[in-house]
């Protein structure tokens, strides 16, 4: 990603990164990196610096809670790729899939069945590619 030096130095930034990093795996935050253009790398920088190194950073919330409350919001917008993503992002933020499970059934009375229904979906396949990869 052509970052700018600016970020490099930004402690928001770089406190983002590693968290970004925690949760969702090295590889995939190194490839949004590398896969950034001239077009997305400001988006890139803006979302590693703010979601994750002015929110996700912040005490007052654990990574598990932070977690299970992204998958709550992710499932009730009908974000399906972000879901997978922060589904697939428990294995490092120890939200059991009991506790997915239960959100997406808050989800399901507070947001509407069928946000439920794909977001059930889309968190049967990730969970069940942790589980294959636990068995390997």
């Amino acid at each position: 990603m052509p970052t700018r030096n600016r970020a490099i130095k930004d402690p928001a930034y770089e406190a983002g990164l590693a968290v970004r990093r925690r949760v969702l795996g090295d590889a995939h935050v190194k490839r949004a990196l590398e896969n950034a253009t001239a077009f997305d790398a400001d988006f890139q920088e803006m979302v590693t610096r703010n979601a994750w190194g002015d929110i996700w950073t912040r005490p007052g919330l654990d990574l598990r809670l932070r977690s299970i409350i992204t998958i709550a919001i992710l499932a009730a917008l009908g974000r399906s790729e972000e879901l997978d993503l922060h589904v697939r992002a428990t294995r490092n933020t120890g939200a059991t899939a009991d506790e997915v499970k239960e959100v997406l059934l808050q989800v399901a009375v507070y947001a509407g069945m069928p946000a439920a229904n794909s977001a059930f979906r889309i968190a049967k396949s990730a969970l069940a590619e942790i589980a294959k990869e636990r068995t390997r």
